[in-house]
């Protein structure tokens, strides 16, 4: 059994304000997908130009905060929304989910393609080998919160968790940040090295994202106030997730059986 580090969630304090480690988290993303953003701009032949990269990020900044926050509570707390609605405004509550900030993503990917011409499919297949670096840094911040730990386990890796009890569980934050992040990245990184039709890099992503997600999904423990909604065993992780990989391997197929058109890189 591995020792949880119980790392303090609290990076550091200015004043009176706690900068949280989770938040740096969300910081990496964003930095990150603008640094690759504009080295894509400088290496390949995005749709963007280098301040536009800027200005998509700063919409998807706002998108993924509302989205998140909004799906969160859709999906995982519907009945305390009915009930107090301003609950939704709470943030500093924790509570975000991936599914709910991608919608908001994709809103802002089919504004923005609207807005430079570039086309909603163009804009997804620019964005999707960054997404990924977000996706595994918030796990981390997942990890060090203490949070969406996994199920119980007698593996040697099994970690005990504060505030759930004696039984070592699976870091499933870490498998999630390993396959959500390092493997998901380095797949789509390299898929984009090469031509592709369009919609085929966006499609990969949906299609892996969904699968690894729905995989994980039976070492995670699933929310205590929701349990199993399905069959014993299916996770609201997994039905959301079920969905993506559907229409990620759909797009796939669409993408090679009608190309429009390549993305040069």
């Amino acid at each position: 059994m591995l020792t949880y580090p119980d790392i303090d969630p609290i990076a550091f304090t200015i004043g009176p304000l706690a900068v949280h480690w989770y938040g740096l988290m969300y910081l990496v993303g964003f930095i990150g997908f603008w640094v690759l953003g504009v080295w894509q701009v400088r290496h390949r032949q995005p749709p963007l130009s280098e301040q536009q990269v800027g200005d998509l990020l700063f919409f998807a900044v706002i998108a993924v905060v509302i989205g998140g926050r909004l799906g969160y509570m859709l999906f995982y707390h519907p009945g305390l929304l009915a009930q107090e609605p301003l609950s939704l405004f709470r943030i500093w509550e924790g509570g975000m989910s991936f599914h709910g900030g991608l919608v908001g993503v994709l809103l802002t990917l089919w504004y923005y393609g609207h807005r430079t011409g570039a086309g909603f499919l163009r804009m997804g297949d620019f964005a999707a080998p960054m997404v990924p670096i977000g996706l595994g840094a918030g796990r981390i911040g997942n990890f060090i919160n203490g949070e969406l730990w996994g199920r119980v386990t007698d593996l040697p890796w099994g970690m005990v968790f504060p505030h759930v009890g004696p039984r070592p569980r699976h870091p499933s934050q870490l498998y999630e940040a390993f396959l959500e992040g390092v493997v998901l990245f380095t797949v789509l990184w390299l898929f984009a090295r090469r031509p592709r039709p369009t919609g085929a890099i966006s499609g990969l992503f949906l299609l892996l994202y969904g699968l690894l997600r729905f995989l994980v999904e039976f070492f995670r423990a699933p929310d205590p106030h929701m349990g199993f909604i399905a069959f014993g065993w299916l996770t609201m992780g997994q039905a959301l997730s079920l969905p993506m990989a559907l229409a990620g391997a759909g797009l796939l197929w669409w993408a090679y059986r009608w190309p429009i058109r390549s993305v040069t890189p």
